[in-house]
């Protein structure tokens, strides 16, 4: 990897604007109808129309083409669209991309965007269902004629050597649960609001894939999250103070494959997130002891642990106890374990509202903030700060 300085990038772009749709296990909407609705209500927050927009990105896997949340939004041209791979390891690099097409002059308002009915329609927990051969799905072919079918199996194997390493029992899991749980019952958006959990509730859950319980494993959520990226010289003069994308980075690591790098010299770290984490800290001048909060991807609570480490938070084998005692505010909207699953725009949504100071768990004085995206595939990630 290059030893570059700090990225021309940083500061260049901010997010002007957050809009979402009900999250629920029932939409009864098509995709697209939940696409238009996050990108109208993020076009609405950040003061814009939507004939302001000219670019646009989201994931591979959304089934809603830019050219006709276009359509359906109103909008005119596009001088820029861009889709990222790797389902939610896309989350921040979708900021990423925008960001870049900002700086570069590509455009000048670009959305982002994630809608899908992941409970009610395609759910992503039921794992590999039919794969057609190719490239990208040889490295499965290892990994299931063995029984690792789900995405909750792949975590599991590295979840196992986790414990086994550190001595730790499966509570050391718990504690992320409890702690994004308490925030969701006090977010009025979430779909555990109002219902907070304890350590025997995580260890009363049923096993999913040992030493995997129910509440080790995020929901699975029908919904949409829109972003809206600018320049922050413009964003500066829409309703909301801007976001300020401080420093975005992706990450691959060595010997990487989605979900089921066995075959890496060590798998109780995440190296796809550590070099996500060295970019955002050479980018943005900061280190661990500079954020006020952490917005961390929570598919499956081993792995949010594994990024408190990569990150530098704490030292190997430490983070459950980091998270116990509660020593940086995490997953302050409840996550996806309790707010909602949208592939971690939800996250990067949260994120803003705490640099803006209007999240309902509002940290107080926060205005660094970290924000990963999808770990377990090559992923992405923000430090999002306030203007000046």
């Amino acid at each position: 990897m290059s030893a570059r300085g700090r990225d021309p990038l940083s500061g260049r772009a901010a997010v002007a604007g957050i809009g979402a749709t009900e999250f629920s296990k029932d939409s009864g909407l098509s995709e697209l109808r939940l696409a238009v609705e996050a990108v109208r209500a993020a076009l609405d927050d950040a003061g814009l129309t939507p004939g302001d927009v000219d670019g646009l990105v989201t994931f591979t896997m959304d089934t809603s083409p830019e050219i006709t949340v276009a359509q359906a939004c109103g909008m005119g041209d596009l001088s820029f669209f861009s889709r990222v791979h790797y389902g939610g390891g896309a989350a921040c690099a979708t900021v990423l991309q925008a960001a870049l097409a900002v700086a570069a002059g590509v455009a000048e308002v670009v959305v982002c965007y994630r809608a899908f009915n992941e409970r009610s329609g395609r759910r992503f927990g039921a794992g590999v269902q039919h794969r057609e051969p190719s490239a990208e799905g040889a490295a499965l072919g290892w990994a299931l004629p063995f029984g690792l079918l789900t995405p909750a199996s792949w975590v599991a194997m590295a979840a196992q050597r986790y414990l086994h390493r550190y001595g730790l029992t499966p509570e050391a899991f718990g504690h992320v649960a409890v702690v994004d749980r308490r925030y969701a019952a006090t977010n009025p958006a979430a779909h555990f609001y109002g219902r907070p959990i304890t350590l025997a509730d995580h260890a009363a859950s049923r096993w999913i894939v040992e030493p995997l319980r129910l509440l080790d494993c995020c929901q699975e959520t029908d919904g949409g999250q829109a972003l809206v990226i600018t320049s922050v010289e413009r964003a500066r003069d829409l309703p909301h103070p801007p976001a300020v994308v401080a420093a975005a980075a992706q990450g691959a690591g060595r010997g990487q494959e989605q979900m089921t790098s066995f075959y890496r010299d060590d798998l109780t770290g995440l190296p796809e997130t550590g070099v996500v984490a060295r970019r955002l800290w050479r980018t943005a001048g900061l280190g661990p002891g500079d954020i006020d909060v952490g917005i961390l991807y929570d598919h499956f609570t081993p792995f949010v642990l594994m990024q408190l480490e990569e990150f530098g938070f704490c030292g190997r084998g430490e983070a459950a106890d980091f998270v116990a005692e509660e020593r940086l505010p995490l997953n302050t909207h409840g996550g996806q374990l309790g707010e909602a699953y949208l592939h971690g725009m939800n996250g990067i949504a949260e994120g803003v509202r705490q640099v803006r100071g209007s999240a309902v768990n509002q940290v107080p004085g926060a205005s660094r903030v970290l924000v990963t995206a999808g770990t377990g595939v090559p992923t992405s990630g923000l430090v999002l700060t306030g203007d000046g």
